[in-house]
């Protein structure tokens, strides 16, 4: 138990506490002895346990921010795009790709130099059939 201490040590320090404290005293100096080191063992223990503790709820810190990140990151994304997407089998046509989408049209801002909103432009004007006939200047018909 004692690291640097063999039998003949022990024994020294037997005889000499039998000498100092004397045989009347010695069985409750050898009881206090024993519940001082319960004590001290108690508290090793429980230094232990609350760092044990401590370094789990660490770990648990770790593993929930890990598992947020996989959440947020969606990294199984890419996987499920593989597997939905349609099969294409050797000797087979590709299926059409999707039409792309018209992208809007956005609306001008208002101009940052003048402070008004833009005017929207003017439709160009229909022109006249050419078979229409010239009106006179008098305004009737020919």
């Amino acid at each position: 138990m004692l690291p640097s201490l063999g039998f003949q040590e022990i024994l020294l320090l037997a005889v000499l506490a039998l000498v100092v404290v004397g045989p009347k005293d010695l069985p409750l100096m050898l009881r206090k002895l024993g519940r001082w080191t319960a004590r001290l063992r108690g508290m090793a223990q429980e230094f232990r346990t609350g760092f044990d503790e401590l370094a789990r709820q660490a770990e648990l810190d770790e593993l929930r921010k890990e598992v947020d990140a996989l959440r947020k990151g969606a990294p199984f994304n890419d996987l499920v795009n593989e597997i939905t997407k349609p099969a294409v089998l050797p000797g087979t046509l590709a299926p059409p790709a999707p039409a792309p989408e018209p992208e809007p049209v956005a609306e001008e801002a208002p101009s940052v130099m003048t402070g008004r909103a833009p005017t929207p432009e003017a439709p160009a004007p229909l022109e006249e059939p050419a078979e229409a006939a010239p009106r006179s200047a008098a305004g009737g018909a020919a």
